[in-house]
């Protein structure tokens, strides 16, 4: 497979993966957003260190519903 081909590929899944992050950090800072186990500062550290599975895992587990 040529690179052309396989950036083609990989660009959407990158592209997504930001989208996912800077959405989940966005809503981490919202003043009104409540946090369930740990920490909006630690939270924001597995969002941005653990990529996908953080961000995911903040969105599914974490907040709290209003």
């Amino acid at each position: 497979m040529d690179t052309p081909t396989l950036v083609a590929l990989i660009a959407p899944l990158v592209i997504i993966d930001l989208i996912l992050i800077v959405f989940s950090l966005w809503d981490l800072t919202r003043p009104e957003r409540r946090v369930r186990w740990l920490p909006k500062p630690v939270w924001a550290v597995i969002i941005l260190f653990v990529s996908t599975i953080g961000a995911l895992a903040y969105l599914l587990l974490a907040r709290e519903d209003a």
